[in-house]
């Protein structure tokens, strides 16, 4: 019997890997061999998650109710938390029905357009985006549309935009603010108009809120369900206590939205994974129940980070790096960069060869713009300490301005 053509289905062969994780593995595979890599590519709080969160996940492990199966939904408690914090956060009121907690955000992304979408159902997506929104829709059976925004606009689409990317197979809206990869937040004013505007078009929104917090220089968060009342029955809210919390690694997301949307997705998630670690579980309860003190602390950190950034990008020859209003990343326009030849007669043409060059030479690792949409950009994280970031802007200006 002949062999099959292809071992590896053509769904999952056309999945390309997350290029921020490829970029944060490369930097510790070369740090783990002895050069001094700092990385700039991973979105990874440098903070611990606070004490409190570790103790109740302590305790959590001694008490052999979290040692079993709880229900593939979360924990009642959790769910019911997490119902409360989007109405004190968000301005959202959900009932603990319409949550599903998840393994980390991923899993809620996921989860929500494989509930959402049928096959060739098309999914407007910014640009630049979160890289693994795109390869999700398409796991999913769906089209991602990108509608690009650049500089000019601080990353942000608009109404025209979206109306003009808008076909007969437009089922989906993606809606980030705060934005990764970007950092761009949307005005209220904004934030409602495209609201009113899915609302007109009977579009499904779905809008990742993990940054929330993570704000600058006075720009509020505002939920686009909150803005636009209107929408609460076509809307799916993403989040989790990843970013907020210094969590990443206990991985809990969920996703909140109409009860018949989380059912379905509860039910594939209970064939897929089932729950969510318990112990994981009761120390997100901890989070998103407790204070947000820790948070603020974070945020300072970050804000102080954010300015350093911009003002040592804005320094290199070719760079320029619109100020960032929240999350913690510099989106940074290196067109003017590329084009130029550089140390060894290199000439980099792509954002990509421009991100290679700057590993090998400076090792310093950075996301280029063609894991988020067009060449042309760099993203840096400035979720790392003070140190690391100053002495990684500074040796990316020394090279670039020899």
């Amino acid at each position: 019997m002949a062999a099959p053509a292809h071992r590896v289905s053509a769904r999952l062969s056309a999945i390309a890997p997350s290029a921020t994780l490829a970029v944060d593995a490369k930097a510790k595979a070369l740090k783990a061999a002895g050069r001094p890599v700092i990385g700039f590519g991973a979105g990874e709080p440098d903070f611990p998650t606070p004490d409190y969160i570790v103790e109740t996940a302590v305790e959590a492990a001694r008490d052999p109710r979290n040692h079993r199966y709880s229900p593939a939904a979360g924990l009642p408690e959790l769910r019911e938390a997490v119902a409360a914090k989007t109405l004190r956060d968000s301005g959202v009121a959900l009932e603990p029905a319409q949550v599903l907690v998840t393994n980390g955000g991923k899993q809620a992304v996921y989860n929500t357009f494989a509930a959402l979408l049928d096959p060739q159902d098309e999914v407007l997506v910014p640009s630049p985006f979160w890289t693994t929104y795109p390869e999700a829709i398409r796991l999913a059976g769906g089209v991602p549309v990108d509608v690009f925004a650049g500089p000019d606009t601080g990353y942000k689409v608009s109404v025209e935009q979206l109306e003009a990317a808008r076909t007969e197979r437009t089922k989906v809206l993606l809606f980030v603010s705060p934005s990764n990869p970007t950092g761009a937040v949307y005005s209220p004013e904004e934030t409602r108009a495209i609201g009113e505007w899915a609302l007109e078009r009977g579009l499904w929104v779905v809008t990742d809120e993990i940054y929330e917090h993570l704000t600058y220089d006075g720009m509020p968060f505002t939920s686009i369900v909150a803005a636009v009342p209107g929408l609460a029955d076509q809307a799916v809210i993403l989040n989790g206590v990843a970013k907020t919390y210094a969590m990443t690694g206990w991985r809990v997301g969920w996703m909140a939205g109409p009860v018949d949307v989380i059912k379905a997705a509860t039910n594939l998630q209970s064939h897929a994974t089932s729950n969510v670690a318990n112990v994981s579980q009761r120390a997100a309860l901890a989070a998103v129940a407790g204070p947000l003190d820790a948070v603020d602390e974070m945020k300072t950190a970050f804000d102080r980070r954010r300015r350093a950034m911009v003002a040592a990008m804005d320094a290199v020859p070719g760079f320029s790096c619109p100020t960032p209003e929240g999350a913690f990343y510099a989106y940074v326009d290196v067109r003017e960069a590329l084009g130029r030849t550089y140390r060894g007669g290199v000439t980099p043409t792509t954002s990509a060869e421009l991100a290679a060059f700057i590993l090998e030479q400076a090792e310093v690792a950075v996301v280029p713009g063609e894991a988020f949409g067009p060449s042309g950009y760099l993203r840096l994280s400035y979720a790392l300490g003070d140190d690391d970031l100053a002495e990684g802007v500074e040796r990316i200006r020394a090279l670039l301005s020899e």
